[in-house]
């Protein structure tokens, strides 16, 4: 390895120009809203703002399996938030959540409104409130938040790290690369070793650890972001792969991988969603489209 760019890093830093490569429009050094947005407020006390990344997989899927347990109170509206067009610095997003990245949830059950942020603190919401997939055994229950800590840990240098790098960024680093797909190929390991000798995260037991993993791990072996699959011999973990096709199995998932995706094939979005209905009319629109 020998990339060496002659780069010596000014005394202090400023932001003087964008750095190039996807997003960098939207990239800054600074919090805050840059322009007066009111956000939409549907019929349902919870109310998601998000797109279909892998932080608003999380959510859509928890929502769409806690429906599928039966909790009506569950019931929510989708809205769109393009962190392309910088949708997440409008007021009235920063409002919910003042870090500025989706997804952020609202609910108006109570008085006033709770706003969450964070996925992960979304899905611990949510298990709390409805009491599901959270185990109620105490040793259970911190097997499960340990391995939901851990995937908030982990992803950045999944995401931001390795996915930036190799496929983001405006030209290869092969030591930025290298670094990140030695890290990627080590969390995968925890992954399969763990899977293993258990059906899920923790144990026998779907919980929101899986629903937290699963969109940005089982993506990564499936193929379905970074395009790094083969790269990364996804392949050879043959236990993360086992678990990440029972999970894409359930309906649930299915429903909730759909909601504020934009991209892909056009008969897996579902821009908004405002009822259980939304997905029938998605269908009907796919089989007329067909005839």
């Amino acid at each position: 390895m020998n990339d060496s760019s002659g780069y010596e890093p000014p005394k202090v830093w400023k932001w003087e120009t964008e750095n190039g490569g996807a997003f960098a429009s939207i990239n800054r050094p600074i919090a805050g809203p840059t322009h007066d947005k009111e956000l939409p407020v549907g019929k349902h006390p919870l109310q998601l703002y998000s797109l279909a990344t892998p932080n608003g997989v999380k959510v859509t899927v928890m929502l769409e399996e806690l429906l599928a347990l039966g909790h009506s109170g569950a019931e929510y509206d989708a809205y769109l938030i393009n962190i392309g067009d910088g949708d997440q610095f409008g007021s009235g997003f920063v409002g919910v959540n003042p870090n500025s990245k989706i997804p952020a949830l609202m609910d108006h059950s109570t008085t006033p409104p709770t706003r969450v942020f964070e996925s992960g603190a979304i899905l611990l919401y949510l298990a709390e409130k409805f009491g599901a997939f959270l185990p109620s055994d105490p040793a259970n229950r911190a097997e499960c938040l340990s391995w939901l800590f851990w995937q908030m840990g982990s992803a950045p240098y999944l995401g931001g790290g390795f996915g930036h790098f190799y496929s983001y960024a405006p030209f290869k680093i092969e030591y930025a690369i290298d670094r990140f797909a030695m890290e990627v190929k080590r969390q995968l390991d925890v992954l399969d070793r763990r899977l293993a000798d258990n059906r899920f995260m923790c144990g026998d037991e779907y919980t929101i650890a899986d629903m937290a993993i699963w969109p940005w791990y089982g993506a990564l072996v499936d193929n379905r972001v970074y395009e790094a699959a083969e790269f990364l011999d996804a392949a050879s973990y043959t236990h993360v792969n086992r678990w990440m096709q029972e999970i894409a199995g359930r309906d649930a998932v299915k429903r909730g991988r759909m909601v504020n995706k934009t991209s892909g094939s056009p008969e897996e979005q579902l821009h908004e969603r405002h009822d259980a209905g939304d997905f029938e009319t998605r269908t009907q629109d796919k089989l007329e489209a067909a005839d």
